[in-house]
């Protein structure tokens, strides 16, 4: 039997009808919005993790970069620069007395090429432009230089050694630090 298209439209139930609530589209976006709160608060945290790997890798690189650095300078100013022919303390006469107290002496200048030995660079700190100005993948680092009389670590008497401890502090706040000995030899 054939029906006139009005006819259809007439007689369709509130049953057939279909859609959704505007309580249950609320209820859906209330439920939605928790989801993807839950969510990207897992995401961030290891997004940073990841990222603070790359930056560790930088800092250990920095951090030998560093530790070569100052390694390779003498052990102290009344020290052969050259060898170990002349080492501070000796002869006990008094007149090649090793550096006291730690820290820059008079003769260097406030850049790092004028660091001629090891503990020139006792509470040495620098936060930007670390290697080169022109290079930005630094920026943010923070180094820390400590040098201290440790013979006592490596079972030789006190003034005959000192360790390097350099601090690495990455732009998310990890710090990272390194050590060495040099001995005065």
């Amino acid at each position: 039997m054939f029906m006139p298209f009005n006819s259809l439209l007439t007689h369709k139930t509130l049953a057939d009808s279909r859609g959704f609530t505007l309580i249950e589209i609320i209820v859906g976006i209330v439920v939605l919005s928790i989801s993807l709160s839950i969510i990207s608060t897992l995401i961030v945290p290891a997004e940073q993790k990841s990222a603070d790997q790359i930056l560790q890798v930088k800092a250990a690189e920095l951090g030998q970069s560093f530790l070569n650095d100052i390694s390779s300078r003498a052990f102290a100013d009344n020290s052969d620069m050259t060898g170990g022919k002349i080492r501070c303390g000796e002869p006990d006469d008094g007149s090649n007395i090793c550096t006291e107290p730690l820290g820059l002496d008079g003769s260097e200048g406030s850049s790092r090429a004028d660091y001629n030995d090891v503990d020139d660079f006792h509470g040495y700190k620098i936060k930007d432009d670390l290697v080169d100005p022109l290079d930005s993948t630094y920026d943010n680092f923070i180094v820390e230089v400590d040098v201290i009389y440790a013979g006592s670590d490596l079972g030789l008497a006190d003034k005959l050694a000192k360790r390097i401890t350099v601090t690495i502090t990455t732009p998310l706040g990890t710090e990272i630090k390194f050590a060495t000995h040099k001995a005065n030899f």
